[in-house]
């Protein structure tokens, strides 16, 4: 067995919220150990990045900490130090020129998160930062221990920041293992999906709109709503627009879609009665409202071929039969570390020398650079506990 000792700074996970405690500590002059299980770092930032690294929200405060509600005090004060501005000017720090789209969401020019990842971990090489990758936590205590490809490991550290991730997509490291060997220490919310697609059994007609888009709709689940977009699937449905409203499915509320959102009820109302008699639906429903094909079907899918209520249905359309996708298959998890049970910063109560980051702790919010944020956020407050303790 091996053994590491006079390590100030024990971080296990490799993930954003690690690499910036990371950052942060060795900054500081202190000596940091990265501990990562899989064979290369940020796996779950780097396939982020293969659709464009939505980095953060380019948006005052107060309607970027709405994203996170209910917001715990902690990550509220995590993110009032280190919001969209700061974000921004950290990449453009690692040499990342940043542009910010129509819709707020800042991204790199070079749309990918390979260059940013590659430009960081030679900051940290240069901090004198240590990388141990294949290295997996097997117990914590006052050593730490994992598995290595040498063997077992141990580490005493007077420090540790664990960021180990969610409990979704298992297969880039994300995998809720932990949650045994932290219990000692912390107290723990379930695991519960967030930013995850539907399930749906569709009639053979859908078929072939199965890829489909369903643009410009307002979709809604409980007390949470979105202008958007969401894409039918084979399976079901999937997109931003369905993710932002997971936290309402998750209670069971059911799935609502306005199809004209731009129609006030009484415009549409006044339309509906000047149905020429003789007009199939279909034709009526592109004639009148512009429809599209993909959304006359739905509305027939769900609705029926010949709804008793038009007006209902295309403004009101509830979507049945749907059921949330596993958790695995989720882009993010709710639950997790508790933030009663952590300091101020994002150390355990019972344990000072232990801290926790990113989405190992129990908050939630939807696609669009609010969870990237969050994760840097508190890797960075995570670090900054660090700092005071070992001061």
């Amino acid at each position: 067995m091996t053994a590491h000792t006079q390590i100030d700074a024990l971080i296990v996970g490799a993930g954003p919220a690690g690499l910036m405690a990371a950052e942060v500590i060795s900054a500081a002059g202190f000596s940091v150990l990265v501990a990562e299980a899989k064979p290369s770092p940020a796996r779950k930032f780097l396939m982020a990045g293969k659709s464009g690294l939505n980095l953060t929200k380019n948006e005052p405060l107060v309607p970027f900490f709405a994203a996170y509600d209910p917001i715990p005090d902690t990550l509220r004060d995590a993110l009032t130090a280190f919001g969209p501005d700061q974000v921004i000017t950290w990449a453009e720090g690692l040499g990342q020129e940043m542009f910010t789209g129509s819709s707020g969401r800042v991204f790199p020019k070079a749309m990918k998160a390979s260059p940013l990842l590659r430009a960081w971990l030679s900051r940290l090489t240069a901090q004198g930062v240590e990388l141990r990758r294949n290295w997996r936590m097997t117990a914590l205590g006052d050593e730490v221990r994992f598995d290595t490809p040498e063997g077992s490991a141990k580490v005493s550290a007077k420090t540790v920041v664990l960021a180990l991730g969610g409990a979704s997509w298992a297969r880039l490291g994300s995998n809720g293992a932990w949650a045994d060997l932290v219990s000692p220490y912390v107290a723990l919310a379930p695991f519960m999906a967030s930013n995850v697609g539907l399930l749906r059994d569709w009639s053979p007609h859908m078929t072939r709109h199965f890829g489909a888009p369903i643009k410009g709709v307002c979709l809604r689940s409980g007390a949470y709503s979105t202008r958007g977009e969401c894409v039918i699937s084979a399976r079901g449905f999937e997109g931003g627009g369905i993710y932002a409203i997971t936290r309402g499915l998750r209670t069971g509320a059911p799935l609502m879609i306005d199809l004209l959102p731009d129609w006030p009820e009484e415009r549409v109302k006044q339309i509906l009665i000047q149905r020429k008699p003789k007009e199939t639906l279909t034709t009526f429903l592109k004639r009148a409202f512009r429809l599209p094909p993909e959304k006359i079907a739905l509305m027939m899918e769900c609705a029926g071929s010949k709804p008793t209520d038009l007006q209902t249905a295309l403004k009101h359309l509830e979507i049945t039969d749907i059921r949330l996708r596993p958790v695995d298959e989720a882009i993010s998890t709710a639950g997790g570390v508790r933030f009663d049970s952590l300091t101020e910063n994002l150390a355990a109560s019972s344990r000072p020398d232990l801290f926790f980051a990113g989405e190992m702790l129990d908050w939630d919010a939807p696609t669009g650079g609010y969870l990237l944020t969050a994760c840097l956020a508190t890797g960075r407050l995570a670090g900054l506990g660090v700092i005071k303790a070992l001061s």
